[in-house]
């Protein structure tokens, strides 16, 4: 009975396989360093899982006094290159400790940014309630209706199976068609999501003339010929792409093969990538807008530039947002028609360049545009870890105090 128990105890992987889910580690920014960076996988989830922004030191007291099993931490602990880990420098005493205690730690920064219903959905779904009759606190999440939204990503994510990164090309008769098709499938070739064997065939006239010394397959060497061929296309790998060549090759009827390799490009998906454009359903002043935002994320200030632009109003209907530190995308969201962009912090002259431009910027501080979310995800992860106590970190806190005295 207790082997049967321990067979079914949740582990560090299910919580990496749940978490890729929510917010799949290839939405990643390619300079970011997300997914499990401290722990073993095997690790069972006999303790809390503990969710917070920052790996503090009151966050690293708590998880070691509660015994957790494994932190999500957002904001990855570990992001440049650590030469050593040791209790001479404050990041390695954290993870000195956790190592010690057996804590594991798993980020997703910005893969959780871009997910659907990821953080950036959740900022924009602050700015898109109109009711504020339910502000979202640290511990009260709140989650309003989307009807009538028109919400797209700033920078939608760049999507291509590793199955799909060319196309191979090939022209042969008819009959020889589904010996190669399947001999490429063999190789690796042809592989669409659950599907094997993908291919699609065209028929048309290929025309040569062979060189003396060469023995074509059909028609004869001297002579311009015509033959009736198809065209197979078939999606492939890079890593598939030399042996399903050398098998093509294998089995094309010709002496000379014509083969072509076509690379092809990710497919964008409008609803996962950096931050969000959304267009409200009614247009609201600037000042409105700021406090909206103010309210909604429990605030007691937010900072608002208006844009100085000639010609430019502060009634706004066309609004950009993105969680965190947001003025990469500010541009984007400017030249994507939005008229007012709502993140956590940007630099000085990024706040200048962007006002004169025509954009009305809101600052809501950096972790302010995050922290909220994350009772939300806890209750996310909840049913996808049966049994495990998934838990907001109560220490975790913006290190930013604002002093009124």
């Amino acid at each position: 009975m207790q082997g049967s128990r321990l067979s079914q105890q949740q582990t560090v992987a299910d919580l990496a396989r749940a978490m890729d889910l929510i917010a799949p580690e290839r939405l990643a920014e390619p300079w970011d360093n997300v997914g499990l960076l401290l722990g073993s996988s095997e690790r069972a989830l006999d303790g809390p899982v503990i969710l917070t922004i920052d790996l503090s030191d009151a966050v690293v007291d708590e998880a070691v006094a509660a015994r957790a099993a494994a932190l999500v931490v957002y904001h990855p602990p570990i992001f440049a290159p650590v030469k050593r880990v040791s209790d001479q420098s404050a990041l390695g005493r954290r993870l000195v400790r956790l190592g010690a205690a057996r804590c594991a730690v798993y980020t997703p920064h910005t893969a959780l940014d871009a997910a659907g219903d990821g953080l950036a959905d959740w900022l924009a779904d602050t700015v898109l309630d109109e009711s504020l009759a339910q502000p979202t606190t640290p511990t009260t999440p709140s989650r309003p209706s989307r009807a009538g939204s028109d919400r797209r990503a700033l920078r939608p994510a760049q999507v291509q199976p590793a199955t799909e990164q060319v196309k191979l090309v090939t022209f042969l008769p008819e009959a020889n068609a589904d010996e190669a098709r399947l001999a490429l499938a063999s190789a690796g070739a042809g592989r669409i999501g659950d599907y094997e064997a993908c291919s699609f065939t065209s028929a048309g006239t290929g025309t040569f003339f062979g060189n003396p010394g060469t023995a074509p397959a059909a028609g004869r060497s001297g002579q311009l010929e015509r033959v009736a061929e198809v065209r197979l296309e078939m999606v492939c790998s890079l890593k598939a792409l030399p042996i399903a060549l050398q098998t093509l090759r294998r089995f094309h009827p010709y002496q000379e093969p014509a083969i072509d390799v076509v690379t092809l490009l990710p497919k964008p998906e409008r609803t996962t990538g950096a931050g969000r454009r959304l267009m409200l359903d009614r247009p609201v002043q600037i000042e409105e807008l700021a406090g909206r935002v103010r309210r909604r994320l429990g605030l007691g200030v937010v900072h608002l530039a208006r844009a100085s632009a000639p010609g430019v109003t502060g009634r706004v209907s066309v609004i950009g947002v993105c969680p965190g530190s947001g003025g990469e995308l500010a541009e984007a969201a400017l030249a994507d028609g939005c008229q007012a962009f709502v993140t956590g912090e940007m630099r000085h002259h990024d706040v200048m360049a962007m006002t004169a431009a025509g954009l009305h910027l809101i600052l809501a501080g950096h972790t302010n545009t995050e922290r909220g979310f994350m009772p939300a995800l806890a209750e996310r992860l909840r049913p996808m870890l049966p049994g495990v106590d998934v838990r907001v970190s109560a220490r975790d806190a913006d290190p930013l105090a604002a002093i009124t005295a």
